[in-house]
């Protein structure tokens, strides 16, 4: 099927409010703060519960206990990671993760897809994945792996990729490649920017898919040498400056090489009036995209 021919019937698709269906170009009218087919939980760090049309998605899981993984070497503090537990019981993750319906991996950065998660996953779960990492994942034993080159359709959801860049210079290329995910359904696009800084890729992002809602992630992860790799205060604010969709930074206060903590997000978004459109989630929290 040719691709504007799946768009077109993405955004005919009927969505579920309660007990009702409902055509969801009423939710293109509605504010943005109204109910919605979809929203997500962040867990901690990058590790979101995203519910979208009926499925459960784990995007960038990384379980480990806290404390129980070596620190990011060449850092200004050799603190364990990670820095925090999850906000949830150990019986609530396992449930978590027998009603997941996919999981979305970025890349596979310890920080987002970690020993534990690897272990506690179900091998026969789908997972989507950037080309680079499809055969490091099937090798790690799980047998659905699909890797999203441009764009893949699952279950009326649209996956579309988008690049990004994880530092600048020597640092950036060490890091590898890494990747952002729009997901879109019906009228609503959200985009999960990945591990970049703000840059070209993100800009040409913003500016073919028009987002709705964006998960970026903050924290100005930095070494001892080099720039961050990771969006800081300042890139959130050029961020801010490229759309008008409601941002959500996280990867906060987990990790010990990302020097920038929640505090700073909000101190910035306060001081430049955009508490409004900028939002710094809790651990636990949902958010309504």
């Amino acid at each position: 099927m040719k691709r504007p021919m799946r768009r077109k019937f993405i955004q005919q698709a009927t969505v579920a409010v309660g007990s009702l269906l409902v055509p969801d170009f009423i939710f293109a009218a509605a504010e943005f703060k109204m109910d919605g087919p979809m929203r997500f939980r962040l867990l901690r760090h990058a590790t979101l519960l995203l519910e979208v049309n009926g499925k459960k998605i784990l995007v960038d899981p990384m379980l480990s206990k806290k404390d129980s993984m070596d620190p990011v070497v060449n850092a200004s503090s050799t603190a364990r990671i990670p820095m925090v537990e999850l906000p949830i019981t150990d019986d609530e993750l396992k449930q978590i993760l027998h009603k997941i319906d996919a999981v979305l991996v970025t890349h596979t950065h310890r920080d987002h897809w970690d020993l534990a998660a690897q272990q506690m996953i179900d091998k026969g779960t789908p997972v989507l994945c950037q080309p680079a990492d499809e055969e490091k994942i099937k090798k790690q034993g799980f047998i659905n792996v699909t890797a999203i080159t441009d764009e893949l359709l699952w279950n009326n959801i649209l996956f579309s990729r988008t690049g990004g860049r994880h530092g600048t210079g020597e640092i950036g290329k060490l890091m590898g490649t890494v990747s952002g995910f729009v997901l879109q359904y019906g009228t609503q696009k959200l985009y999960i920017a990945g591990d970049t800084v703000w840059c070209s890729d993100v800009e040409a992002a913003i500016a073919k898919h028009n987002p709705s809602h964006i998960i970026a992630n903050g924290g100005g992860a930095q070494f001892l040498t080099g720039d961050p790799i990771t969006m800081t205060t300042d890139d959130v604010l050029k961020l801010s400056a490229a759309t008008n969709a409601t941002i959500t930074v996280v990867h906060l206060d987990t990790i010990n090489h990302c020097l920038q903590k929640r505090t700073a997000f909000r101190e910035m978004s306060n001081y430049n009036h955009l508490s409004n459109r900028i939002r710094i989630p809790e651990d636990g929290d949902w958010i309504r995209v």
